[in-house]
């Protein structure tokens, strides 16, 4: 069965950054009343929802962030009816936690990747996921050409 390697998380990691305190990410958010921990968790192990305040150790952060990961990485794989190399695999996993499974699974790339997962095409995919709130965040741009990158290396 596929996994996430050591650098599928660390990838993820880097990208996510770690947080030991409850912050809303975006004003949006907030508004909205949702809050992340950790390493871009929105929600405990538990299913419990985080919330303003909430404060974790290091090792809760870790544990939440593995535990997370590995589930969309079954996820992901259930997903895919193709061969993958660890890089691709890596890169579908860091995209589908961060935009979510279902965002993910309805995404013209997941086709395009279980038509012929060596499309060019699949890297301009990728940078379809650049905006938030409607407005292109560079964040996410640098996140999704490194992704693309991972995907495309072998």
């Amino acid at each position: 069965m596929r996994t996430l390697d050591t650098f599928g998380y660390k990838l993820i990691q880097n990208f996510e950054g770690l947080s030991l305190k409850a912050y809303a990410a975006t004003e949006s958010e907030k508004q909205r009343n949702i809050w992340t921990i950790g390493y871009g968790n929105t929600t405990y192990l538990d299913g419990t929802k985080v919330k303003k305040g909430d404060e974790i150790t290091r090792e809760q952060a870790d544990l939440i962030f593995k535990q997370t990961a590995n589930k969309f990485a079954l996820d992901v794989v259930k997903l895919i009816d193709v061969c993958l190399t660890q890089n691709q695999f890596n890169a579908l996993v860091s995209l589908a936690y961060n935009i979510g499974i279902g965002s993910f699974k309805g995404s013209t790339l997941l086709k395009k990747v279980n038509n012929n997962p060596n499309d060019k095409s699949i890297a301009d995919e990728f940078l379809r996921w650049k905006y938030a709130g409607g407005k292109v965040i560079q964040g996410l741009l640098n996140r999704r050409i490194k992704e693309s990158e991972v995907y495309f290396s072998h």
